[in-house]
């Protein structure tokens, strides 16, 4: 009998991480209906196509670029495959998905060893290479329910603001804007980012599954209101409300599933307070004073760089020692 020696601690578990990314690909299939609701077959077309483009580009790698006759998929690509999709514009070409998803499996994983050993969220580094290639296609937006109408193209209700001013999202043509339409996901977007209801009920199964802790979310999106309501009370004529920049952009995508990935997150909860708190600082920063109306997928790139700093701030206290580390 072939025995396998480990160091302690020996633990079992039904676990894997197939199984946990199944369970988020599931957690993902209600924002994937309203966005094919919203935004028509191209965007399930996008949403399968760049799956099927990451777990090919993951298997290409592991199989013939490492050796590794026996990997079999753990479904992690296609995650990172969905959610970069979600980050994406209508206007995107084939040919740029091939390249975003590059970046994303090759670049932002595996030239760090693969899962597990990534310093940045995949799916944001495929994202923000391409916005940084295509900014045109990344920035065109199609208004919701394009198909049914004569005109296509649209701004967001970010894009309204930070370019037309407060007064523009109130009688804006293409389409309303109000908390009900932030709120379903009746605007438009990146295709995954729109509807704040679809992105809860999957938050909300992974909570009950255990595969997901609330920290990061609840203190992300906390400092983002709170920062909101204090410039939308000293001047409302201006600033728009804290319920319209939480359930506008990618906030949503972004502190539910993006964010609270295992791997570019803290191990600690002290840590994800800290982490959530500087994604939200950061972003309002982005969104308030910043020449882009969005700064989700910046802001958590950018804590991903702090992590290994947060982790040793926030390393808990050993038991029976000081603060100091002594006996």
């Amino acid at each position: 009998m072939k025995l396998n020696v480990a160091a302690a601690p020996h633990l079992r578990s039904k676990d894997s991480v197939r199984a946990v990314m199944v369970d988020v690909l599931i957690a993902l299939i209600p924002s994937v209906i309203v966005s094919t609701w919203v935004f028509g077959l191209r965007a399930l077309w996008i949403m399968l196509y760049t799956m099927v483009l990451a777990e090919g580009m993951e298997l290409f790698i592991m199989k013939v670029l490492r050796k590794q006759k026996n990997f079999k998929p753990d479904f992690s690509a296609s995650v990172t495959g969905l959610l970069l999709a979600m980050n994406l514009s209508l206007a995107v070409n084939w040919w740029q998905i091939l390249i975003g998803v590059f970046a994303a499996i090759v670049l932002g994983k595996n030239v760090y060893g693969g899962l597990g050993k990534n310093i940045f969220n995949p799916a944001l580094v495929g994202r923000v290479f391409m916005l940084i290639s295509f900014p045109v296609a990344m920035t065109t937006w199609y208004r919701p329910f394009y198909y049914k109408f004569d005109t296509i193209t649209t701004a967001t209700p970010l894009a309204i603001l930070k370019e037309k001013g407060l007064s523009a999202l109130s009688n804006w043509p293409d389409y309303t804007i109000n908390l009900k339409t932030l709120f379903v996901g009746t605007i438009p977007g990146s295709i995954g980012e729109v509807s704040a209801l679809a992105l809860i009920i999957g938050f909300i199964y992974l909570v009950i599954r255990g595969r997901i802790k609330i920290w990061i979310p609840i203190t992300y999106i906390s400092t983002v209101f709170i920062i909101a309501s204090i410039f939308y009370l000293s001047n409302p004529d201006k600033y728009a409300s804290p319920w319209f920049h939480i359930l506008s952009g990618g906030i949503m995508l972004g502190a539910l599933f993006m964010a609270t990935d295992m791997v570019t997150s803290p191990m600690t909860v002290k840590g994800h307070v800290i982490f959530g708190i500087g994604l939200g600082i950061i972003t309002m920063t982005i969104r308030l004073f910043g020449a882009y109306p969005e700064g989700v997928s910046f802001s958590i790139l950018i804590m991903n760089s702090l992590v290994p700093l947060i982790d040793i701030y926030a390393k808990p206290r050993i038991f029976g020692t000081t603060r100091g580390g002594k006996k």
